[in-house]
């Protein structure tokens, strides 16, 4: 008797035979590795969606497409809280972080399991290069079992006393940097140019090392990073102490050791019992089980067999004495760190970094600052480049404006439409035309007309295009008679930035670079530069930059009726 297989069965069966050669969990766990694939490639379009090459017409408003908010990055809880200890302020990213403890009372870690695209890439890794190289591997419980708790600890402590690190180690602005610094320049460089690739400093090459040791732990175990070291994940750990539904094992386990071996998080225990504080309902040991002895129910279902593990602290490597004497050290060192990190402030205090328009008073800046990295890749012309080391460990990665390279476009207001802490506030355009980054300031031993060896009108031509015109050519080194008369034919014309006009943008400064120093290697260096520091910028926690410009040039213009003290000409014309 012949039976015939229906269409629908033979697609099945293909569609099985697919999973299998995918892996285990794709036969076993196929939603959940279908939602880890959507997030991943939502956060992929969105990278490199933001990241591409733009094209800018001063006289179009609409130039530059307004950028929207990172989902991801909002979604890591450990942001908003610890910016929120740092900054001893309210930002609206904790609403965010509330949402996301909340949801982990119903779904355990259900961030880290299913849409984190840090946790997927390391996935990634872990199938296609960490399971065929052993020889680094390691057992699965061992003295690191709760490093991510002390990590956690750490970062808290610190934040406390106005430093922020969770930017260093939180999974997605360790995942968005180490993009931003990698296939970031190969975007712009492969549809832009080359030449609109910055140059690396230190700062870049740390963060994608960085990026790459976390990725290259999967090699001592699988999700290496995700079960012991992510201090994310650890806060998401501990909001699942309240979780309202869990793992259980019934009597007819056979103890085949299966779920074991193919648990990711490290949550079931030698007796197969559930760590609940690891378990992210995966789900992978339900689906693999022989038996089908595994269930997800309510907390208090107790038709089981074994429905707790040893938690947070497993024998033989750890006591609870030991744990929680690890966690004073830990309390300890934070203190430490946040002590050296404020004596380091302390040193570069007269070290004035130029920052992106809208952005904070520098301390309260750099406690803000997760230095996720969103700012840098939603500026269309890379004017914004990360810190390397020059302004210490604390201002590593944070933004600073890169004038030599670019300037700041005068219609684009993305950076600050991005920043999920508040560190750099979301101005309309307006308002971030009237921010002062810094001020411009003419070098008039080098400046080419200065120096009356060329007719250059390059920084004038630039910033009269973006409609700032806060340059001006003025006669300088005019000769008067004996009745004090000018003479016609002596002085010359030379370009003085106009202070009240002047906010700092760098395009005056870029447009020098490019020509006399890239192109004609006339200088060594810019003959304008924007500087900041006290009485150059304007970088206020709430009011109206609009105002502070129309205040200042209103009092310009009374120094201008007084007398010498005038603020309006650069100094040597005072």
């Amino acid at each position: 008797m012949r039976f015939e297989v229906s269409s629908k069965e033979k697609s099945r069966e293909k569609l099985r035979s697919v999973l299998e050669k995918l892996g285990p969990t794709w036969l076993s766990t196929p939603w959940r590795r279908f939602a880890q694939a959507f997030c991943l490639i939502l956060f992929l379009v969105l990278f490199f969606y933001f990241c591409w090459p733009y094209r800018f017409d001063y006289n179009s408003e609409n130039a530059v497409q307004p950028a929207q908010l990172e989902l991801f990055l909002v979604l890591d809880p450990l942001v908003g809280i610890s910016t929120a200890l740092a900054a001893k302020a309210l930002v609206w990213s904790l609403a965010t972080a509330a949402i996301v403890l909340l949801i982990c009372t119903v779904f355990p870690r259900w961030f880290c399991g299913y849409v984190c695209p840090m946790g997927t890439l390391i996935d990634l890794f872990d199938w296609s290069i960490g399971r065929r190289i052993k020889r680094f591997r390691v057992i699965k419980r061992g003295w690191w079992v709760n490093l991510r708790f002390y990590l956690l600890t750490g970062i808290l402590i610190v934040a406390l006393f106005g430093v922020l690190l969770s930017g260093f180690v939180a999974a997605i602005p360790v995942l968005t940097r180490g993009m931003l610094y990698v296939f970031a320049p190969l975007q712009v460089g492969l549809l832009r140019g080359w030449e609109y690739v910055p140059k690396f400093n230190t700062g870049q090459y740390v963060s994608i090392l960085l990026f790459l040791v976390i990725l290259g732990l999967g090699l001592l175990r699988r999700r290496f990073w995700c079960a012991y070291l992510c201090p994310s994940g650890a806060l998401l750990s501990l909001a699942s102490v309240f979780s309202l539904t869990g793992r259980k094992v019934e009597d007819t386990c056979a103890e085949c050791g299966r779920c074991l071996s193919d648990c990711p998080f490290d949550a079931i225990t030698t007796d197969f019992s559930t760590r609940s504080l690891d378990c992210t309902l995966c789900r992978s040991c339900k689906d693999i089980c022989p038996k089908q002895s595994i269930k997800f129910v309510s907390r208090w279902n107790d038709a089981n067999k074994r429905s707790s593990g040893e938690g947070v602290v497993m024998q033989p490597f750890y006591t609870r004495r030991n744990f929680l004497f690890g966690m004073l050290s830990t309390a300890g060192t934070g203190v430490g760190v946040a002590t050296g990190f404020t004596l380091e402030r302390e040193g570069y205090a007269k070290s004035y970094p130029v920052r992106p328009p809208g952005s904070v008073p520098e301390v309260i800046f750099r406690s803000q600052c997760v230095r996720c990295g969103q700012c840098l890749k939603v500026c269309p012309g890379n004017v914004l480049q990360p810190a390397g080391l020059k302004f210490g460990i604390d201002g590593i990665w944070t933004p600073t404006v890169t004038a030599d390279f670019s300037g700041c476009k005068p219609f684009c207001n993305n950076c600050g439409q991005v920043c999920p802490t508040g560190a750099i506030r979301k101005l309309p355009l307006d308002e971030k035309r009237a921010a002062r980054l810094g001020l411009a300031e003419i070098d008039v031993k080098t400046c080419l007309p200065h120096c009356q060896s060329d007719k250059c009108g390059l920084c004038f031509e630039e910033c009269a295009a973006a409609g700032y015109n806060a340059i001006e050519y003025i006669h300088i080194g005019v000769e008067y008679d004996n009745w004090g008369m000018p003479i016609a034919d002596s002085g010359f014309l030379a370009p003085v930035v106009l202070k009240d006009k002047c906010i700092g943008c760098g395009l005056c400064q870029a447009s020098c670079y490019a020509v006399n120093v890239r192109d004609k290697m006339l200088l060594d260096e810019s003959a304008v530069k924007v500087l900041a520091g006290p009485g150059k910028e304007d970088r206020i926690v709430a009011g109206s930059y609009t105002v502070m410009q129309n205040e200042r040039t209103n009092r310009i213009k009374q120094n201008q009726i007084k007398g010498p003290e005038n603020e309006y000409l650069p100094d040597f014309l005072r």
